[in-house]
């Protein structure tokens, strides 16, 4: 498939997005083509799809000096993270971001400076999720748990596991089968310390 030809660098272009095939593009594009937009990407999709054709198809026909144009910032990252990086990656290229509900443009000053407070809310907020792992981690360790995935068999278990092996009585698979775990499970077992 071939992208369309870009015709000049400094054009806006698009990008509209809904959730299902039961609502409707128009109000986004109408809003799009109002605020000046040559070309117009747009996806049924749910926004926590990775798989967005035609903003990968946008994203690819962006060129320096071009603005990429949404009705509203949900309709293109996933969450804040996403949003962020995506239009930090599109900065990189020397293409700004325009979003028509917030009043957001980084083409400008106070579009840049509005831009990197939802960034640093979004680094905050990742660091707040990092320090509630480590604090729940931690609490856990206090009270004996390590974390991690529950143990698949039990001390006993292991040991019968052990001892039928070494014996060659069973091969791993039928250990397996009489313990109701997966081969690899076993394998493991077989490989901890005593």
């Amino acid at each position: 498939m071939s992208l369309p030809v870009h015709p000049l660098a400094g054009q806006r272009v698009g990008y509209a997005r809904i959730s299902s095939a039961s609502q409707n593009l128009d109000g986004q594009t109408d809003a799009l083509n109002a605020a000046g937009c040559q070309k117009v990407f747009a996806d049924t999709a749910s926004g926590k799809l990775t798989e967005r054709p035609e903003l990968t198809r946008c994203l690819e026909y962006l060129r320096g000096g071009d603005t990429l144009v949404v009705w509203r910032l949900d309709r293109l990252g996933r969450s804040l993270r996403h949003l962020v990086e995506t239009v930090n990656a599109l900065a990189g290229r020397g293409v700004a971001f325009a979003s028509l509900h917030e009043g957001i443009d980084t083409s400008t000053s106070t579009g840049r400076l509005v831009f990197h407070i939802f960034a640093a809310l979004a680094e905050f907020e990742r660091e707040l999720i990092a320090e509630r792992a480590a604090v729940g981690r931690a609490a856990a360790r206090t009270r004996g748990r390590l974390g991690g995935r529950p143990a698949k068999l039990s001390a006993e278990q292991v040991a019968l596991a052990r001892s039928r092996y070494a014996a060659e009585d069973a091969t791993v698979a039928e250990i397996a089968k009489a313990l109701g775990v997966g081969r690899g499970t076993i394998y493991r077992a077989l490989q901890q310390p005593s």
